[in-house]
């Protein structure tokens, strides 16, 4: 497979505000959602696309995917029964131009896709953004009280490289607890 090409700074800068389509599909074992796609993400559209990003090694050591996928196989997901979203569909240069009301506002269009497409599981890819979208200010990481429907909220870590605070194994670790309890559930992933 041949390396993508990378975006020029005015397609990065061009992508600002735009979106990218969700993987989704109905009954989803697990419908990972990220915070809100970065410029990087947007101008290639793929999910979790910059290098850098620590979404598909994390997705592999946890022992969902048998190898790293790239982001431009994102739609082979499904296929095992994953899918990805955001919270806030807006790119922007980095999580932190997401505003609270923005969050909240995209938990409620959460909330929407989760009844539609019914997952098992949907795991939340930055604690801060939850605590924030989902009024939990003292949300910790890992499975969450409070299901939507009968779905699973978890919380994992933001795995952008520029989350400092958990290292490629922490991640490891907390993706494979998940996958876990999502075996735990079903007797298979």
């Amino acid at each position: 497979m041949s390396t993508p090409r990378r975006p020029t700074k005015e397609e990065l800068l061009a992508a600002a505000s735009k979106t990218v389509p969700d993987v989704i599909a109905p009954d989803l074992v697990v419908l990972f959602c990220g915070i809100n796609p970065g410029l990087y993400t947007a101008a290639v559209g793929h999910h979790f696309a910059r290098p850098g990003n620590r979404f598909w090694p994390a997705l592999h050591a946890g022992g969902f995917t048998d190898r790293v996928l790239s982001p431009s196989e994102e739609r082979d997901l499904l296929a095992l029964g994953y899918g990805i979203t955001n919270v806030v569909d807006r790119a922007t240069a980095t999580a932190d131009e997401v505003s609270s009301g923005e969050l909240a506002a995209g938990r409620l269009r959460l909330e929407a896709k989760v009844r539609r497409y019914r997952p098992r599981f949907l795991a939340v890819l930055g604690l801060g953004a939850y605590r924030t979208a989902f009024g939990r200010p003292r949300a910790a990481p890992g499975p969450q009280p409070e299901p939507l429907g009968a779905t699973r909220v978890w919380v994992l870590p933001n795995p952008s490289g520029l989350n400092a605070s958990y290292q490629p194994r922490q991640l490891a670790a907390m993706f494979r607890a998940l996958r876990e309890a999502v075996e735990a559930t079903s007797g298979s992933p």
